[in-house]
């Protein structure tokens, strides 16, 4: 009985630290100049909402899915099978996580793209794209919404 007790309270410590987390991650902190530029990127790449992002996460088939948050919010939670790259690194670490560099150039994978709150998926696809890759979609949703839906979440 105590042992159960123990292990709802560390349960609800968990997720309440990973809400935590993920509410601190959407306070704002830059200015609206940031917005306007991710606005003005967005149409620019494919971008799908969480709904249809879950859809991909169940039938995954050989597509990757990049979570671009810093390691210490990836490592808070994370959508199931998701590589973790930080936005500042990703044109630079993609080629040999995914694209096989040297041996060879695979620029055209499915590439799903997350993070926090969107931003940073839109403009990493932007990247992407920029630099070769041909089959990148962005995610509009943000890590709260996708734990408060129930979504799965690995550790």
């Amino acid at each position: 009985m105590k042992c159960k007790r123990v292990s709802a309270l560390f349960a609800a410590v968990i997720f309440l630290f990973a809400f935590s987390i993920a509410s601190f991650a959407q306070e704002r902190s830059w200015p609206e100049a940031v917005d306007q530029y991710i606005a003005k990127v967005k149409p620019s790449v494919t971008i799908i909402d969480m709904e249809a992002f879950k859809k991909v996460v169940d039938n995954k088939g050989d597509a990757v899915i990049l979570d671009v948050r810093e390691p210490d919010e990836f490592k808070s939670g994370y959508v199931p099978g998701a590589i973790n790259l930080p936005r500042g690194v990703a044109e630079f670490k993609i080629w040999k996580l995914i694209a096989g560099y040297p041996a060879k150039m695979e620029t055209n994978k499915k590439i799903y793209i997350y993070c926090a709150l969107g931003g940073r998926s839109v403009l990493t696809a932007k990247a992407l794209k920029d630099i070769g890759f041909t089959d990148v979609t962005a995610v509009n949703m943000k890590v709260a919404d996708w734990i408060k839906a129930g979504y799965p979440v690995e550790r």
